[in-house]
């Protein structure tokens, strides 16, 4: 595979920030205290400038948590942990220090509505008792607000400013029901479209725009076969007809918990540089006392009350964290990977060997060579300077900032004319297409693919081997898949993007 310009180099060499992950599952359950507390789990992160129509002067953050929702997970559903802390970081200048942050709290409140039984009211034990809207909420027995800050400065010590409804001056926010089934919510999407809100964001001109809400999950794997040590055909040097699209997204009856803002460029950006870098975690109390004995909760009062199951006390304490994706999943090592997650990006030298000398390839190696006689062979050029510099920088020309502390983290250069819907390639950057990823990431973006080609050395193929590693990766002309290819009639052309989650009661044939 050639590139040719050199814009081209330094675009395909930004990929390197996952060939030191060479991606084979988005952040789900990727560390194993996170995987005990999925109401905290980050899972996707996404950044780009806005491709719906009139809004290129935006750049859309969604920030995805509480990985493969069962559609009809009932009868709690999957609510925001009202005792969290869920956050978005924006460096704008390239320290590896947030600049920006916006803070999400949830609250979820209980009406505690009754029906009458033998003569005695009685509360019932389900989140509706009827049919619902966003007009008409009175059957609802739980419902999910929340609040958003922004911070100026640092995460904990910076400029606290509130995020406000742009048409109410209200500071409190409607999070939409799960999508329960087509008997509670007839018209889902007309539901949840009533909770994107113009919002008011200190200190900028233009109003930005906020959905936080289920969506349908856009993340695209073929997730069983690949954690099954790779069980999917060898790869070829040709890839047949449809072969990117010949196996199962396994997680596509999935959803998936977004909290989406659309901001300004204008407020995001610092002086005169245009890379933005951005990631999201969220934190826990340090303290958690159980308490043996909940107490009945009473009607309208929030479900996380002190007399309930637990109370919570003292700092918080960050305990997931996401920005390129796949990282922690396949790059970070077993016994650093809760580590990673309680981290801060300008603390990654820490984690530096697994970028420099990464596993997964080694692996693929052994596992593909066993079956193909060694046809399949890891780059060896080690430490891969062909990953060093997108992984930790972004990459020259492209999306690296003027001033750049070395840092994991997802970049983007709001300068890139953002690519419509329906001429975007989901191979990015390799593609063709340098609106999308790793310059920034969208959700049609396949980046499974594009880190698995990375991590066997695509970046030693180009033109001119930049790297000098073109003697090293013999099989890095490869276009290796998992075979699950994203769709984009599966997402909308407009915000917040990601589609409307799969109702968990599809059929309407037992309504009466």
């Amino acid at each position: 595979m050639q590139f040719k310009g050199l814009k081209a180099v330094a675009a395909a060499s930004a990929l390197a920030i996952a060939a030191s992950s060479a991606a084979l599952a988005s952040s789900h359950r990727e560390a194993p205290a996170i995987a005990n507390s999925p109401a905290v789990d980050g899972t996707d992160f996404y950044m780009f400038r806005s491709y719906e129509s009139g809004r290129a002067d935006f750049v859309t953050l969604i920030a995805n948590y509480i990985p493969l929702q069962s559609p009809y997970g009932g009868p709690n559903y999957f609510r925001m942990d009202p005792d969290a802390l869920y956050e978005i970081h924006i460096d704008n200048n390239g320290d590896a220090l947030e600049d920006i942050t916006f803070q999400f709290r949830f609250n979820n409140n209980l009406k505690g509505l009754t029906v009458p039984a033998g003569g005695v009211d009685v509360a019932v034990p389900l989140t509706n008792i009827g049919p619902f809207s966003a007009g008409n909420t009175g059957a609802l027995n739980v419902t999910e607000s929340y609040t958003v800050r922004m911070v100026t400065g640092d995460r904990r010590s910076g400029t606290v400013s509130a995020i406000s409804n742009s048409a109410t001056t209200s500071g409190t926010f409607a999070k939409p029901t799960d999508n329960i089934g087509n008997k509670s919510i007839a018209d889902y999407p007309a539901y949840a479209a009533a909770h994107i809100y113009d919002i008011n964001v200190p200190g900028c001109a233009t109003d930005g725009r906020m959905f936080v809400g289920q969506r349908r999950e856009g993340f695209v794997v073929n997730l069983g076969e690949t954690f099954d040590l790779v069980n999917i055909a060898a790869p070829a040097e040709e890839l047949a007809e449809g072969a990117r699209d010949a196996e199962l997204n396994i997680i596509d009856d999935a959803n998936v918990t977004s909290l989406a803002l659309e901001l300004p460029i204008s407020c995001l950006t610092s002086g005169d540089e245009t890379v933005i870098g951005a990631w999201t975690t969220s934190s826990l109390r340090q303290g958690r006392l159980l308490n043996p004995e909940p107490q009945n909760i009473a009607a309208n009062s929030t479900i996380s009350d002190p007399t309930g199951a637990a109370l919570q006390g003292g700092a918080w304490t960050q305990v997931s964290r996401l920005g390129a994706p796949l990282v922690n999943e396949v790059v970070i090592g077993l016994p650093d990977k809760d580590r990673f997650n309680a981290s801060e990006p300008m603390d990654d030298a820490q984690f530096a060997t697994y970028v420099t000398n990464p596993t997964l390839p080694e692996l693929l190696e052994i596992l593909f060579g066993a079956a193909t006689n060694g046809a399949v062979s890891a780059p060896d050029n080690f430490p891969r300077t062909d990953l060093i510099a997108a992984f930790l920088t972004g990459v020259p020309g492209i999306n690296q900032p003027a001033n750049v502390v070395g840092s994991e983290m997802l970049r983007l250069n709001t300068t890139t004319t953002p690519t419509a819907a329906g001429s975007q390639n989901d191979l990015g950057v390799i593609g063709g297409d340098s609106a999308g990823f790793p310059n920034g990431r969208r959700p049609i973006d396949d980046v499974v693919d594009i880190e698995l080609r990375v991590a066997m050395g695509v970046l030693c193929t180009l033109e001119g081997d930049p790297f000098g590693c073109a003697d090293d990766a013999p099989n890095g002309g490869i276009r290796y898949t998992d075979g699950a290819r994203p769709n984009p009639s599966e997402y909308k052309t407009v915000f917040p993007y990601l589609d409307d989650p799969i109702p968990g009661s599809p059929s309407d044939a037992g309504e009466q």
